[in-house]
């Protein structure tokens, strides 16, 4: 199995001060993050993308980059691209410049996206929104793969041999499809072959277990190897400690805090008292052994060979988050390292060639 941790960058007062942070030091701190995850030997690191309130995730590629050059090893991951609200052809300059500062540790997750405001920014609709994210996919893909296209899309002006700069590195970039509600993203990724990343987040496991059943049926429908499907999923929370009710404690007052925030925005909670959320939800709040207990229960379900957690501390101070995500490198992913299989695919670039301009021109392009 792999991990990952994983940002939306959201942006508000802290539950403790009530006081905020600069925008400036935000950034600083997602940046120290995903240093701190390669350094505990995490397998990769995701950036969200979000465009409306409390986050401030707008440029992914932008911020990745700048992790790009503070880091050397671990994967860079989007989590997710919001393919429905943006141009594919300036998406494609973004990562396709991105993977070459990266040095090809690009790996990407679309998805639609969601969010009334978002929608509004973009002029999206819901109506339309599920085919501009097919098409911006599908468009994106074909210019990663081929550099020179004609095409006539139908939310954005058509190419006439167009060649789009720069060149990628990796050739072909491996990447994911976000899912979380609508079997819509499920059939495109297997469609295509695709892995699928489930968000496993706000809800109760049986909805995403559904769709990743879906998603399976539908990969052999399209005729391709069971054994080279894959599947990630999120987490609803994250703290570990040596005793569990030390971690229940601690955690406790974070849970509380996310509690009233949904509460002050109208936002009905899935899980109303903490010990539902610890029943019922994905999230890895105990000891060590518990949390092993619990990601082979989701694994049951699930099937996935990469789990996220998260990358902030949401609730808890900083140094209190670091130390739990130590202790899991140390007690829990050694474990489900050896009981949980890793994807079928080892976990460099998806690409057997060599990762040169040379070879990333198709042939006739």
């Amino acid at each position: 199995m792999k991990f990952l941790t994983i940002t939306l960058i959201v942006h508000t007062p802290d539950p403790a001060t009530g006081r905020a942070v600069p925008t400036r030091e935000r950034f600083r701190q997602v940046v120290e993050s995903a240093r701190v995850a390669e350094e505990l030997g995490f397998d990769g690191f995701g950036v969200g993308e979000r465009h409306e309130y409390p986050f401030v995730s707008s440029s992914p590629p932008v911020v990745l980059s700048h992790i790009a050059a503070v880091t050397s090893r671990i994967r860079l991951f989007t989590a997710v691209t919001t393919l429905s609200l943006l141009d594919p052809v300036r998406a494609y300059e973004d990562y396709a410049t991105l993977d070459n500062l990266s040095d090809g540790r690009l790996e990407l997750i679309i998805g639609k996206g969601n969010g009334e405001a978002q929608r509004r920014l973009f002029s999206v609709t819901p109506e339309d929104q599920w085919a501009r994210n097919a098409e911006s996919y599908e468009l994106f893909l074909r210019i990663w793969r081929d550099h020179k296209v004609t095409a006539r899309p139908r939310f954005r002006p058509e190419l006439a041999d167009a060649e789009v700069w720069p060149l990628p590195l990796q050739q072909p970039i491996r990447i994911w499809h976000g899912s979380a509600t609508s079997r819509e993203s499920v059939d495109l990724a297997a469609r295509y072959g695709d892995p699928l990343f489930s968000a496993n987040v706000t809800n109760p496991v049986e909805p995403y277990a559904q769709l990743v059943r879906h998603y399976r049926e539908r990969w052999a429908a399209y005729g391709h190897d069971p054994a080279a499907l894959a599947v990630g999923a999120g987490t609803a929370g994250f703290h570990v400690e040596k005793r569990s009710q030390d971690a229940l404690a601690t955690y406790r007052p974070a849970f509380e805090h996310q509690l009233a925030f949904m509460q002050q925005h109208g936002i009905e909670p899935v899980f109303a008292t903490y010990e539902d959320y610890l029943e019922r939800s994905s999230a890895l709040i105990g000891s060590p052994q518990q949390i092993v207990e619990k990601v082979h229960r989701y694994h049951e379900h699930l099937g996935h060979t990469v789990l996220h957690l998260s990358a902030d501390a949401t609730g808890l101070d900083t140094a209190t988050h670091h130390r739990a995500l130590e202790l899991f490198q140390s007690d829990v992913a050694p474990v489900l390292r050896r009981e949980i299989p890793d994807p079928p695919w080892g976990w460099g670039s998806p690409a057997t060639a060599d990762l040169s301009d040379t070879a990333a021109v198709p042939v006739g392009g």
